[in-house]
């Protein structure tokens, strides 16, 4: 069996994050999947959807635009590869611009342009697991070591948006 060099080893490197939610795994499919309810929690803690436009199928695109609390405004998009409700989406992620075409992150001009994200939905006992892996997709090494540079920071990040969404499927 051939030994993997280092370079091979840190490309593969994912960022994971995995969260139990108390709500039933249809619930929490469609949190994820109809666009009145992403509208709601959706984002970086602290932002708003202000603009938000979701065609949920293989080849369909989740277009948002988030508004920061100092006034500024993010874009985004997925470009969903699979949805097979309601266990699993895969999605390619990316920034965008308002017209949906993808652009570079603002914070970083070595962050990789897409990222490949899967999302899948477990449940047990009335609670449901998501678990979100995302790889750089088509990136440089450089991009690839900025990407894992920044896992803390996306760690912190994900935490805040998966809080908002507990939140909104204790009300839901």
């Amino acid at each position: 069996m051939k030994q993997k060099d280092s370079a091979s080893v840190r490309s593969e490197l994912a960022f994971v994050i995995t969260r139990v939610f108390d709500a039933p795994r249809d619930l929490v499919y469609k949190a994820w999947t109809e666009a009145e309810r992403l509208t709601h929690w959706w984002g970086p803690k602290g932002y708003t959807m202000e603009f938000c436009k979701l065609d949920l199928r293989p080849g369909g695109v989740f277009h948002f635009g988030l508004r920061a609390p100092d006034g500024g405004d993010m874009w985004g998009k997925w470009v969903f590869r699979e949805v097979q409700a309601p266990e699993r989406l895969v999605f390619v992620s990316s920034f965008s611009d308002e017209e949906c075409h993808t652009v570079r992150a603002p914070f970083s001009l070595d962050w990789p342009l897409e990222t490949l994200s899967t999302v899948t939905f477990t449940e047990y006992e009335g609670k449901t697991t998501i678990t979100m892996r995302a790889a750089p997709l088509n990136a440089t090494e450089e991009q690839r070591r900025t990407f894992e540079s920044m896992f803390q920071s996306m760690q912190n990040g994900w935490t805040g948006t998966l809080d908002q969404l507990a939140g909104f499927l204790a009300k839901a």
